[in-house]
């Protein structure tokens, strides 16, 4: 009766994640979807403790709780600017718990038949070593993401002969640990591990900033497939089920985000593509054209007497958390007769749907925010394109200058707008390095500032 109970939970808690996933693919039912993963997580948790046999709970108790506390008080705390490393940080943690895991079965594996023994370490080997390089990377990107170290590739001279030749040495260590007697075959599963930290490490660090969202989404399907071998290890469907359902979403994701910057997944794990930013890029050396600037008066009246106005939105306004100030403009604006969207490029921000979570939490209307594909043969007919914050995702070199580093990279055709503001801090390149024409055309303002004090300068004087 127990183990029935148990195998309905774990179906039910398998159809809620599928669910969840069908939810989280549109802003529209993402909160649902978002309540469907939380039930299904907490009924895969309790039916994973009742299905312990003679297991202490106390100590399980002891690790648990805590643990639902931490998560708790991060989730309540984190600013939407912090989100891609907390999600980098929980990705780690997925890696690591893979790595103890296949240790932990390795070392106590003592009911396994003669029969089931190769595959055992077969999938002990995988689990450890997939787990050891999405832990690795996961830090990496969560200290690059954080600033705690510089967001520029680190491009070591013959790096990919050395990432092949680890991959060759983890396949070589794999054969010999799958070989050795019982549990003779320890060192080289250390070794596995060890090897396979270090290309974690190089692999991530090799990859510059404007290719981070690729990464994270990259280290979620890892994440994924790290718990998947798991579940293997352990005999445990619904982790086998959950973690393959994180692992394809993950590369699905990865191969979306790729498309959106006409990049190959290849091309990101080897290139090294972009820096952190912030600083003047120009191939010449020299500003391209004169720089006309506008102040927030101006630039409210220009938004007063348009017609039609598409908001793109960037990473600057996540960091500024201008989305407040931002949505009492949007309701004025509309309360006025003038039409307003918003443009979101694939890779804005620094997570996949940074941007739609950001404006959700402002209560801006779901149907009023377009992907690029959906909206970007509307700018010809726009009075004023408002870019918030955004640079690489709304730079013509990707279209006009096959020698740029991102020629060929969708972008969103602001320029095609009567006008363009632009809002930025300074003239600083974006994640890419490159320096943006569209700040130097005729028809483009420059408003300079902390976007949300900017925002606020704007939304005063509409209200005056």
């Amino acid at each position: 009766m127990k183990e029935s109970l148990i195998t309905v939970a774990y179906i039910a808690a398998s159809a809620l994640f599928i669910l969840s996933l069908g939810g989280l693919s549109r802003q529209e039912t993402a909160r649902r979807g978002n309540i469907y993963g939380i039930i299904g997580m907490l009924i895969a948790l309790v039916a994973t403790v009742f299905a312990i046999k003679d297991g202490n709970y106390v100590m399980l108790a002891g690790a648990v709780i805590p643990g639902l506390a931490i998560g708790a008080v991060l989730a309540a705390r984190v600013q939407m600017t912090s989100m891609p490393q907390l999600v980098a940080m929980l990705h780690s943690f997925v890696g690591l718990a893979a790595v103890l895991v296949g240790f932990g079965t390795y070392l106590g594996a003592t009911k396994i038949t003669a029969d089931e023994v190769t595959v055992h370490l077969v999938e002990t080997f995988i689990g450890v070593c997939i787990g050891a390089v999405t832990f690795t990377g996961s830090v990496i990107a969560y200290a690059k993401l954080q600033g705690t170290i510089s967001g520029k590739p680190l491009m070591i001279p013959g790096r990919h002969v050395i990432n092949l030749a680890m991959l060759v040495a983890t396949v070589v260590l794999g054969v010999l640990f799958v070989m050795a007697p019982e549990t003779a075959g320890l060192n080289y599963l250390i070794a596995a591990t060890v090897i396979t930290f270090i290309l974690g490490l190089h692999f991530v660090m090799a990859i510059g900033g404007a290719d981070m969202p690729v990464v994270v989404s990259m280290l979620n399907s890892y994440s994924g497939w790290a718990a998947a071998a798991a579940g293997f290890m352990l005999s445990n469907d619904l982790l086998i089920v959950t973690g393959a359902l994180v692992g394809s979403s993950g590369a699905i994701l990865s191969y979306i985000m790729c498309k959106g910057m006409n990049r190959s997944f290849i091309s990101v794990m080897l290139g090294g593509f972009g820096t952190e930013g912030g600083t003047v890029a120009s191939s010449s050396g020299e500003p391209e054209g004169e720089v006309r600037s506008v102040e927030a008066p101006g630039a409210s009246d220009l938004l007063l007497n348009a017609k039609k106005i598409i908001i793109v939105p960037g990473y600057g306004l996540a960091v500024a958390q201008a989305q407040h100030s931002l949505a009492e403009v949007c309701k004025i604006l509309k309360e006025k007769g003038v039409e307003v969207k918003f443009a979101i490029h694939p890779v804005a921000g620094r997570l996949p749907g940074h941007m739609n979570v950001l404006l959700a939490e402002a209560n801006i209307p779901y149907d009023i925010v377009f992907e690029m594909d959906e909206i970007n043969d509307e700018f010809p007919g726009t009075d004023v394109a408002w870019v918030i914050g955004a640079n690489d995702i709304v730079n013509p070199s990707a279209l006009d200058d096959p020698g740029s580093p991102i020629a060929g990279m969708p972008v969103l055709h602001v320029w095609e707008s009567r006008d363009v503001i632009v809002m930025k801090r300074s003239m600083a390149s974006g994640y890419a390095g490159v320096d943006n024409p569209l700040f130097y055309k005729e028809n483009t303002l420059m408003l300079f500032g902390d976007a949300k004090k900017v925002v606020d300068e704007i939304l005063t004087a509409m209200r005056g």
